[in-house]
């Protein structure tokens, strides 16, 4: 109830409109993968799955930002179901790629962000290498490509009060990895593919 509630309160604030355009709104497994601007960005995409569906996809959130405080935590852990990885001091025993997997293995869903920390700059910067390897160890689940447009202009980089402002999700159609793909080739067609959803 206090997710549906959330959801419901993200959409009426941002105003945000979901665009289908290269798959429909529904409960396949799939890793929603996105541009990152803001730390709005994973509540907007996951406010505007529907509920079936949201309820089974969980966001991948920094461990060190999201455990800085009581309320931070319990968003996360209780509402947002998040995925809290380890980004600074990675060791064999918290890869998060290990966990990462665990979660699509248990049936579920990912909201995740392959250029790793947020950016202000106009071009996305290259992603990292997660979205190949969650593809290549999950050959059957969709990667759906997303972009976001205008949450940081939401909750700019650095503010922490949100301003009302319209936003868009644009969903693309579904990538696998192709047979002997490499990784540069793959992460290159995967950017790409967020980068088509801008101009849609």
């Amino acid at each position: 109830m206090i997710a549906e509630l959330f959801a419901a309160g993200v959409r009426l604030f941002t105003g945000v409109q979901a665009r289908w355009l290269g798959c429909a709104p529904d409960i396949t497994q799939r890793v929603y993968f996105a541009n990152h601007t803001s730390n709005l960005d994973f509540l907007v995409l996951w406010s505007v799955l529907p509920s079936n569906a949201r309820r089974k996809t969980r966001p991948v959130a920094a461990s060190d930002y999201w455990r800085g405080g009581q309320l931070r935590f319990y968003l996360a852990d209780h509402v947002f179901h998040g995925v809290l990885i380890e980004r600074k001091k990675v060791t064999r025993s918290n890869n998060p790629m290990d966990q990462l997997i665990a979660v699509l293995k248990g049936g579920e869903s990912l909201i995740i962000f392959p250029e790793g920390g947020r950016t202000t700059e106009p071009e996305m910067r290259p992603f990292k290498s997660g979205l190949y390897h969650l593809g290549k160890a999950m050959p059957d689940v969709d990667l759906v490509p997303v972009y976001l447009d205008n949450a940081n202009r939401v909750l700019p980089k650095g503010e922490f009060l949100p301003i009302p402002f319209l936003c868009s999700a644009n969903f693309g159609t579904p990538l696998h990895l192709l047979p002997d793909e490499s990784k540069d080739a793959f992460l290159t067609r995967a950017r790409a593919a967020v980068e088509a959803m801008a101009k849609s």
